[in-house]
């Protein structure tokens, strides 16, 4: 019997271990997809996390007066709602990061973009260590000469920048991880209990 009780704790421990998708809410709040207070807000939000593949965002709004436009760098740096990869009008978003690279967000209505309604994430693969957005994605006012978009290949390598982002702390549900860990001591427990 203390056998199956120990196959069963470490099966529950397996999935909790290895099931670390989280749940990130804009901005860490509820209803926050709104005309920020300075410029820089959800930059500088998303910049403290590690977004990870299997990772989802959460945008919270009030759709008949907004949306959230996901769009190319370009688009976003020139608040370009005209041609977006993907538009959202659900007054709850949840947005899948089913890709390592940037992913680019700007409000669907109007003027809001230019007033700093917009944000960048960079989910990254098992492979990369995060850093933060090169300057020019610091900036929130639209770029007033055009760059580049990047390559395929360009989007899988993080930028480089000065500092590294610290790891998520707060507006993610790290849930998971800490059920894992909290099984593995569990586990631990009962086989030296028996």
């Amino acid at each position: 019997m203390a056998a199956s009780f120990l196959g069963l704790m470490f099966g529950i421990f397996l999935l909790f271990s290895f099931s670390e998708a989280r749940e990130f809410f804009l901005n860490g709040k509820h209803n926050s997809w709104t005309i920020p207070s300075s410029p820089d807000q959800f930059t500088k939000w998303a910049q403290k996390l590690r977004f990870q593949i299997g990772d989802s965002l959460v945008v919270e709004y009030d759709p008949k007066s907004d949306s959230v436009l996901e769009v190319n760098e370009q688009d976003y740096k020139n608040c370009d709602k005209s041609n977006p990869i993907k538009s959202y009008q659900d007054a709850k978003t949840s947005i899948d990061l089913d890709r390592s690279g940037w992913f680019y967000f700007i409000s669907g209505a109007d003027g809001h973009c230019e007033k700093g309604q917009k944000f960048t994430i960079e989910v990254l693969n098992a492979k990369h260590a995060s850093k933060t957005p090169p300057q020019s994605q610091l900036s929130p006012s639209p770029s007033s000469s055009p760059s580049p978009s990047p390559s395929s290949s360009d989007e899988m390598e993080p930028p480089e920048a000065s500092a590294p982002a610290a790891k998520a702390t707060s507006g993610g549900l790290g849930l998971r991880t800490s059920a894992g860990t909290f099984m593995a001591g569990l586990s631990w427990f009962m086989a030296m209990a028996i």
